[in-house]
């Protein structure tokens, strides 16, 4: 590879993620899906529902079964708690029933954290 093509693929890749860029709603909306399988905004599924997350106590949502380890953990959900839970769940609620093993890429966690703040203001969640 000449070293014009390897600069040309590191600018490209700057400029589909620029160093401090914006989180991006919609991108966090398709890494969302990932977490359908368990959770859903509206209603409990086998996790909690993700509606009224924000300023939320964990393992307060009326009527679901968390584990004690969630219950006790006293975490109120905001963006930098949710950020270092959807990194690694059980390094930061050791026994906790969340199966999933997190979201490494910062990036990522950070999209996934801002759709849930705008989906929050929804009419599906009440606002």
């Amino acid at each position: 590879m000449t070293i014009r093509a390897a600069l040309a693929g590191v600018l490209a890749l700057c400029a589909v993620a620029p160093a401090g860029a914006a989180p991006d709603v919609r991108r966090g909306e398709q890494l969302y899906t990932r977490c359908l399988a368990c959770h859903a905004l509206a209603y409990d599924r086998v996790g909690p529902r993700h509606c009224g997350l924000f300023g939320r106590l964990a393992g307060s949502v009326p009527g679901f079964e968390y584990s004690t380890a969630m219950k006790n953990s006293k975490i109120t959900w905001d963006e930098k708690t949710l950020d270092r839970f959807l990194a690694k769940p059980l390094a930061m609620v050791p026994g906790s029933t969340m199966t999933y093993d997190g979201v490494s890429e910062p990036t990522e966690r950070a999209d996934l954290i801002v759709y849930l703040k705008r989906a929050n203001r929804t009419p599906e969640c009440g606002k």
